[in-house]
């Protein structure tokens, strides 16, 4: 999970909110202030200032905004995850991301989209030799 530089009763360093158990179910909107783990089920929204941790009997159907997104279990909807979103091995996501940093462990399924809008990558200017291929590309098509 999320490398933490500092201490505290979290799973990752933070203080844990609160823990959805297996067999326990959320319709509608969560929000938390430090970290939630998820092994039952929640369908709705989740808007966290902290760390969600989505356990391997986790499942969540949801729009997703929070600082860090673990998974383990399965998700599907959308994600926003302001700093980092790790998928395990175990994870199963069916989701539209954005995140600066996405980290993907072997096994692990995910279908859908992803960007990096807040990363220093995406902040670069267009390459000039790519420009020009591309729209070296877009005549040759239209002649």
């Amino acid at each position: 999970m999320f490398k933490s530089s500092g201490g505290g009763s979290g799973p990752r360093g933070g203080d844990l909110n609160g823990f959805l158990d297996a067999g326990s179910e959320i319709i509608g909107e969560l929000r938390f202030e430090d970290t939630f783990r998820i092994e039952g089920h929640l369908d709705g929204k989740i808007n966290a200032k902290g760390e969600l941790v989505v356990g391997e009997n986790g499942t969540v159907d949801a729009d997703v905004s929070a600082r860090r997104v673990y998974v383990a279990g399965t998700l599907t909807g959308s994600v926003t995850a302001h700093e980092a979103l790790e998928l395990a091995a175990t994870a199963r996501v069916r989701a539209k991301i954005q995140t600066p940093s996405l980290s993907i462990e072997p096994g692990a399924f995910f279908e859908g989209s992803s960007e990096m809008p807040d990363h220093p990558e995406a902040k670069k200017p267009q390459d000039d030799n790519v420009t020009a291929l591309s729209a070296a590309k877009k005549q040759e098509r239209a002649g």
